[in-house]
């Protein structure tokens, strides 16, 4: 704009004229009569004033097509935008790239691979926190994707959401699927998992047990034996699964730790033999433990250091060995089975031996063949100068750039060991030899998986891996897009070929044949293999194949089955995920707004979609409960609620625990309550359940779906019960599965049996619906066996329907219950803490304060830390690891995950006690203190009321007895 046509006003004065002009522009007088009166409108002399000048076009002139409406009134707010950006919700780092990234394989030999069960193996990385499973993982993509490397990245390939990254840590299982060579260069396509190391997340790490067939164990050889690669061994070994072992971070041994030879050596072995120590304990069959035994030399343990980028077996560095020399005829095999435990070499003869040799300078071969050199490198590579590394590089086969020799020292490691060792080639030998493929493994996965007859023309496909039988996949986990818009249902194919577009049956968890509700018709939009940050989209998927699908995940909810329709042979689903832990952890939430109630229910069904574990309940009182496992494991889920599903403002209660209820003594009545019409009759009693019994039935080792005499030969051989009780259990309580017993003990010359069969489902629900909310604050009842000990039903059918018979056996089992001694139960955690020993006090002194007590503190070998093992109540654990950081300076590092149920001091139905407010209850008070304010929190009357749960006729008849000692 030029400044000379306005004035300091802004207003518009025009060009100036030069004399010429002006004096042209003065007329006459008598001149002017001779001009016209009236000039055109489109004379451009024509004077415009200046409220009606247009310097600047229309819209309706630069946009013709727009349309423009006014708005007489703005009724927005004043935070609300006139034009609102656009949203684009995002939680995780993706590549977007829709075309195929470069790797060492083209898009086609991978799918050539998916077609071939032999060369398929599916596995999951599991272990502890931060021993470097994510970290492996990385690697295996990097040497495949060479476009991803970068030496100077900081987060895992597989942890590509924003919290991931923020925490340092992994929150949800990762499936990627890359295409690896052995040693012989034969390419396998491996399916893997990686799984969470926090304890928090077990059930990311169930969910990957359902589809792999086996599990590759990470441990950090210098923390060795810690509380999550225990569980995690127990919890393969209950699936099925095989074993094979990553000893990692073997360069802490060199560099950090600083051990000769001699010591990293028993630092290896003392970790080997903690594995093996703990396998035992979970194989108790002496062969079957020395199938699956950890061994270097049987190949199935591998040493690696991510950090560094290589890993190897024994045979993979004999290999090398006999690449370097390759004029001796050295069969590898059995050269590496000479490189671990008692074995030395005399120098002289060449030959080794299992004998001690008197000189004192022999190592073990380990020692000499694989750690010795290994020092030799990291010495070299540290200490010296570039150009004496060069050459030394180049006798072992390695050649750098004179780039690459200016590198820093943990850059030049990691290149110098990669291309010596390499990362995959001996971890893929191991794999694939001790790994079965799916092929393999299916016949034992599909005992343990699938809920129909093995008999069935569906289940032969399964076993046979049929491309062209009916469709069957099992879907175990449900992931968000990388914008929350939609979700994919990860599972793997069975049986059958799946395509996108084809219409599918999706059957929930809770399908039955003879009730179809959780089953509806789903169209799968798409496949794709999944690949954290990057999709890889594919025309079809045969058996033994990972997939994800789109367009199904509508009725799904953390597990299903899929099947074709068109098959005639009824289907069956797979069964739900059985998980080594337990949700003891609850939240209240609710929007900060009310009128976002509709979104944050949406948003939790979100959560309970994609969670495992994750449960969801509306109590008596009206407020939302989620339950989980831990803290970090709440603490992620209120993140995805209200950034990601959700997106509101959410209000969250302080965290509280669930609690169970249980007797310590039997009934001393024989209690009975009456239906509304007075027709019939239950008596029952209670008492508890002998130890063991509750864990047996939860773990699956007894189930209801045994057969009768199974079932009976199991009580009879392992506890000892009388033929009687074993043979008459009803049910197990709560859904079948849960820690309480149903036994019919009712004298058949006193009780119609045929009767007492025909109401047997309306008292099973009954106890059922007892077992599940308890009579003193409504949580399950757990550790108690009810004894139906008599039962007067009425012949006529119409006097004795579920309405009639539901209820009152739930009453009468309340009865019996409060007539047992009934005692609060409360969960406890395990906690495990890793700290120096000046730290010993302050942690003994905080786990005090919180009702907790040591187990046992042992000195970690080879390193200046120690091992407190306690136990700690899960109500008193809140704040717990923020509290033993301050008083340990941060120095101390702790893993709480529940362990066992445990009965709180005192008697909560005793109403002598006197509760003060603002004021900690003792010891013997605590459970009078638990049931109240649980009670308080439910909306329930603080005291629970005996003509509640008595039956009229029965307290009528027990006048003379006081029955204040039981209840109110």
């Amino acid at each position: 704009m030029d400044a000379d046509l306005y004035d300091e006003f802004g207003n518009y004065i025009g060009p100036e004229l030069d004399e010429s002009s002006e004096s042209s522009d003065w007329i006459d007088e008598e001149d002017e009569m001779d001009i016209q009166d009236v000039e055109p409108d489109d004379a451009p002399s024509k004077i415009i004033p200046y409220q009606d000048r247009q310097y600047y076009p229309d819209a309706e002139e630069v946009y013709p097509d727009a349309e423009v409406t006014v708005q007489e009134e703005d009724t927005r707010t004043i935070d609300e935008p006139i034009i609102a950006p656009v949203d684009k919700k995002k939680f995780e780092y993706t590549i977007s790239s829709t075309e195929w990234l470069p790797t060492t394989y083209t898009k086609e030999y991978m799918e050539s691979l998916m077609t071939i069960p032999d060369r398929i193996r599916c596995i999951a990385f599991a272990g502890h926190i931060h021993h470097g499973k994510s970290s492996f993982v990385g690697k295996l993509i990097d040497e495949t994707h060479h476009s991803l490397i970068n030496l100077k990245k900081k987060s895992p390939f597989t942890d590509h959401r924003f919290d991931e990254q923020d925490r340092a840590i992994s929150l949800r299982s990762a499936p990627v699927s890359v295409v690896l060579p052995d040693s012989q260069d034969k390419s396998y396509l491996f399916h893997i998992i990686d799984t969470p190391g926090h304890v928090n997340f077990n059930d990311e790490a169930t969910a990957a047990f359902r589809l792999c067939d086996g599990i590759v164990l990470v441990v950090d050889v210098v923390e060795g034996k810690m509380v999550n690669n225990e569980r995690m061994i127990r919890h393969a070994v209950q699936n099925g699964l095989k074993i094979v072992l990553v000893l990692n971070k073997i360069d802490r041994l060199i560099l950090e730790l600083k051990l000769p030879p001699q010591d990293a050596y028993y630092k290896i072995k003392h970790t080997l033999d903690d594995m093996n120590e703990i396998l035992e304990t979970c194989i108790p069959d002496p062969d079957q433990f020395e199938a699956a035994r950890f061994s270097p030399e049987k190949g199935n343990v591998c040493f690696a250091s991510t950090e560094h980028c290589w890993s190897f077996t024994l045979e993979h560095f004999a290999n090398i060995y006999i690449f370097k020399n390759s004029k001796n005829n050295v069969n590898s095999k059995q050269f590496s089975r000479h490189l671990w435990g008692n074995i030395w070499m005399d120098p002289r003869s060449r030959v080794f031996s299992s004998n001690k040799p008197k000189r004192s300078d022999i190592q073990r071969s380990f020692i000499q063949f694989v750690l010795e050199p290994l020092y030799k490198i990291y010495g070299r590579v540290v200490g010296e100068e570039p150009d004496q590394l060069e050459i030394i590089l180049k006798k072992l086969g390695v050649n750098l750039t004179k780039q690459e020799l200016r590198l820093d020292v943990h850059s030049l490691i990691k290149i110098v060991m990669g291309r010596f060792i390499g990362i995959s080639r001996g971890f893929v030998d191991m794999v694939t030899e001790y790994i079965p493929s799916p092929i393999q493994a299916i016949n034992q996965k599909l005992e343990f998986l699938y809920t129909g007859p093995l008999d069935s023309k569906r289940a032969e496909a399964m076993l046979n891996m049929d491309p062209d039988g009916p469709l069957m996949i099992n879907i175990s986990k449900v992931y968000p897009s990388a914008d929350c818009s939609e979700f994919y249902a990860l599972g793997k194919v069975l049986s059958g070929t799946v395509t996108p577009g084809v219409r599918v049956k999706v059957l929930g968890e809770n399908y039955e044949q003879q009730h179809e509700e959780d089953m509806t018709l789903e169209t799968i939009s798409r496949i794709f293999i999944g690949m954290t940050r990057y999709q890889i989209n594919v025309n079809s998927a045969t058996p033994g194949n990972f997939i994800m699908m789109a367009g199904v995940d509508a009725s799904i909810n953390k597990t299903a089955s899929i099947v074709d329709i068109q098959y005639g042979e009824p289907a069956y689903i797979f069964r739900p995920l059985q998980f080594c832990t337990t949700p003891v952890v609850k939240i209240a939430v609710e929007p900060l707004n009310p009128s976002e109630l509709p979104k944050m229910l949406s948003g939790i069904r979100k959560i309970n979609k994609t969670y495992p574990i994750v449960s969801t309940k509306v109590e008596e009182s009206g407020e939302l409960v989620i339950l989980g496992t831990g803290e970090l494991y709440l603490d992620t889920i209120m993140y995805d609620l209200r950034k990601l599903y959700a997106q509101i403002e959410i209000k969250v209660a302080n965290p509280v625990v669930t609690f169970c209820e249980t007797v310590v003594e039997t009934s001393a009545l024989r209690c009975f309550a009456s239906t509304p019409n007075k027709k019939n009759k239950i008596t029952m009693i209670a008492e508890p359940l002998v130890d063991g019994i509750s864990k047996d039935i939860e773990t699956g080792r007894v189930s209801m779906n045994m057969s009768g005499r199974d079932l009976s030969n199991f009580f009879r051989e392992n506890y000892q019960w009388d033929i009687v009780s074993s043979r008459n259990i009803w049910a197990f309580g709560p859904d079948n599965d849960g820690p309480n017993v149903l036994v019919n003990t009712c004298n058949p010359t006193e009780v119609p049996r045929t009767l007492l069969l025909q109401e047997k489902n309306s008292i099973v629900q009954g106890f059922q619906w007892a077992a599940r909310e308890g009579p003193l604050c409504e949580e399950p009842i757990r550790n108690v066996k009810f004894e139906l000990v008599h039962a007067n039903i009425c012949e006529e059918p119409m006097y004795r329907g579920g309405n009639q018979i539901i209820p009152t056996a739930r009453r009468v089992a309340y009865s019996a219950f409060l007539t047992a001694k009934p005692r609060l139960m409360e969960p406890v955690y395990y906690v495990e803490i890793q700290c120096p020993s000046e730290c010993l006090p302050a942690i003994f002194n905080v786990l005090y304060r919180r009702r907790g007590h040591v187990v046992e503190d042992l000195p970690k070998v080879a390193t200046p830390l120690y091992t407190v093992k306690a136990y700690i109540p899960v109500i008193d654990s809140f704040g717990f690891e923020t509290d033993l950081r301050a008083h340990t300076q941060g120095l101390a590092f702790c893993c709480s995950v529940f362990d066992h149920w445990t009965i709180v001091p005192g008697d909560p139905l005793d109403s002598t006690i006197v509760l003060r407010p603002l004021e900690d209850a003792p010891q013997p008070h605590l459970a009078r203190d638990f049931m109240v304010k649980t009670r308080r929190r439910k909306g329930l009357s603080e005291d629970v009321s005996r003509s509640k749960f008595f039956d009229e006729d029965f307290l009528a008849n027990n006048q003379d007895l006081d029955l204040t000692s039981y209840i109110l």
